[in-house]
């Protein structure tokens, strides 16, 4: 227990063999329950699970593999059977330091926060530690988690590294979840719609230690960008239309029909001078306008929805508007 409050760390490991005993092996002792959850692996991973000695540990075995979110929502779901004060998530590889698991549970447990996120970028090592590809990827993400989330203090999005109050979970829709490896980016989505109180904290980065991973950039970053421009749209209907109604929807809406007409224009206009046509002064000024005011609408918007968002890092009680 910590601050005297269950704890619970959820595990999920695909093919993990080589490193699920090292990673369960260093969680802390104040942790009640380990939820290790095997999503469909094909080595030796559960075997490997049953053989440890430790009697916090609960196997759970996907028939299928769910995917990393899939596998963090099972444990989740198991966690609020046995009504968990907190539940952390922990990767099966040995990536994240468990000398941070205290630092990001304790805040939950004082209800300081609903959710606490590791952040890799803090540290001064990350720039070296981390793979360039990786780092660059994750700036990219992390910019277009804060505008699809209204967390706009939050940063490295990609870092599953977490601690969830039981209260936040029972409030989630744990099923309309993305499952795959967009789960932290859209799970932020989902805790701003309640507008859960989410606080980062600095994590000491790990690689080299015989990890796999299955990320290839090319790949995920076209489908996680596309998974944020939808929970950008339903955030602001699920939020500011449906739960409440704010006036940056119309900001947003019209910055960004402004900019793509003056964008689509003045492509039109490059390519017909280019084949020598005329143009006029009053084109060019058209797209000139539709790409300021649209740049414009689109600042106040995203400014707003700071305002909005300002009091969720943590520092004050949950507003239970929503």
């Amino acid at each position: 227990m910590l601050d005297g409050k269950r704890v619970a760390v959820v595990v999920p490991a695909h093919d993990e063999e080589k490193l699920i005993a090292e990673t369960v092996g260093s969680i802390p002792y104040f942790v009640d329950r380990i939820l290790v959850v095997d999503d469909a692996s094909r080595d030796k991973t559960a075997e490997v699970v049953r053989g440890l000695q430790d009697p916090r540990v609960e196997l759970i075995v996907h028939e299928r593999n769910l995917g990393v979110g899939g596998a963090i929502v099972t444990g989740y779901k198991r966690a609020l059977e046995e009504r968990i004060d907190v539940t952390a998530v922990m990767a099966a590889d040995a990536q994240m330091d468990p000398a941070d698991l205290e630092t990001l549970c304790a805040p939950v447990a004082r209800r300081e926060v609903d959710y606490a996120k590791a952040n890799r970028l803090f540290t001064g090592q990350a720039w070296e530690v981390i793979p360039r590809y990786r780092y660059l990827g994750n700036a990219l993400l992390s910019l277009l988690t804060k505008i699809a989330s209204g967390y706009w203090h939050v940063a490295d999005s990609q870092s599953g590294y977490t601690a969830i109050s039981l209260d936040m979970l029972e409030l989630l829709d744990l099923d309309r979840v993305y499952t795959r490896y967009g789960f932290p980016n859209d799970m932020l989505v989902h805790l701003n719609i309640w507008n859960a109180r989410v606080r980062d904290y600095p994590s000491r980065p790990i690689y080299g230690v015989g990890e796999r991973s299955g990320i290839r950039l090319r790949k995920v970053v076209p489908s996680i960008s596309w998974l944020l421009v939808k929970g950008f749209f339903w955030r602001l209907r699920e939020k500011y239309v449906i739960r409440d109604f704010h006036p940056l929807v119309f900001f947003y809406l019209m910055g960004i029909l402004m900019s793509l007409l003056g964008l689509g224009l003045g492509i039109a206009v490059i390519v017909l001078r280019a084949e020598g046509n005329a143009i006029t002064a009053a084109t060019v000024v058209l797209v000139a306008l539709l790409l300021i005011f649209g740049s414009q609408f689109t600042l106040f918007a995203m400014w707003f929805d700071m305002e909005s968002n300002k009091d969720l890092g943590g520092r004050g009680r949950r507003r239970t508007d929503s």
